[in-house]
């Protein structure tokens, strides 16, 4: 009974062959090939009724019809043939969009720390990873809003009220503003660092996050991971500092 068991190729080309069906009845679904391809689907149950009943003159008519199925399906769904292969085709320019996502979503934020270092506005922003930020957000506000130049500019104006606290990306995302972040009480930093600095070692002390330190007196750009602070940093450094996060 061995040979009815299914093995590896025998599951992969079960698995392609539904695919590419439920591509095509999707594709056809609201056409008139759909009717047609319940009519060859109908046939094919006849074919193999008239097999097994042994109904010599039907099988021996659907014989002759089997020999030119496939020339006929070809000219039929010859437009959603050729629409299913250009979906196909097109899937890779899909998987290249989302592999590189993550980057452009990214690219407003990078051009905001850009404005708010030149401008000396400080700002504090926090890049929730694996570990849910979820007890510090209850302390801000809920945005829950794209990624923009605009909204993160507005957000860290100091004449809004949204402006004092940290900010907080979830899944490529501003989910918060106004959130409170534990300090750092690491005697190194203490001495010489502000809150805003303090708050961004302080909750990568505790969590994987990664956060941007914009300075109000210098505009200098930092970032804190793992409970350390790196300075100073270029606006290519930070963006290929924040590739790296975001691509873990």
């Amino acid at each position: 009974m061995d040979f009815l068991i299914p093995g590896i190729t025998d599951l992969i080309d079960i698995l392609l062959v539904s695919i590419l069906l439920y591509r095509l009845i999707i594709l056809t679904k609201r056409t008139v090939g759909f009717q047609i391809l319940i009519g060859i689907f109908l046939l094919l149950m006849l074919y193999f009724t008239a097999s097994v009943l042994n109904l010599s003159m039907i099988t021996s008519f659907l014989r002759v019809l089997k020999d030119y199925w496939v020339i006929v399906f070809v000219i039929i769904f010859h437009p959603e043939i050729r629409s299913l292969f250009l979906k196909m085709t097109g899937s890779r320019d899909m998987f290249k969009f989302f592999k590189s996502s993550s980057k452009n979503s990214y690219t407003p934020l990078l051009n905001a720390i850009s404005i708010m270092s030149y401008r000396n506005i400080g700002a504090l922003i926090v890049i929730e990873k694996h570990r849910k930020l979820t007890d510090l957000i209850e302390s801000g506000e809920i945005i829950d809003a794209q990624i923009s130049l605009k909204l993160i500019l507005t957000i860290f104006n100091q004449k809004t009220i949204l402006h004092d606290g940290a900010v907080i990306i979830r899944q490529n995302r501003i989910y918060a503003a106004k959130v409170v972040l534990p300090l750092s009480e690491d005697i190194e930093y203490t001495r010489k660092l502000g809150t805003r600095h303090l708050a961004a070692v302080g909750i990568t002390e505790h969590t994987d996050a990664f956060v941007i330190v914009v300075s109000e007196e210098t505009g200098r750009i930092s970032v804190a991971k793992d409970g350390e602070l790196i300075s100073n940093l270029s606006i290519d450094e930070l963006a290929q500092r924040l590739k790296d996060e975001t691509s873990q």
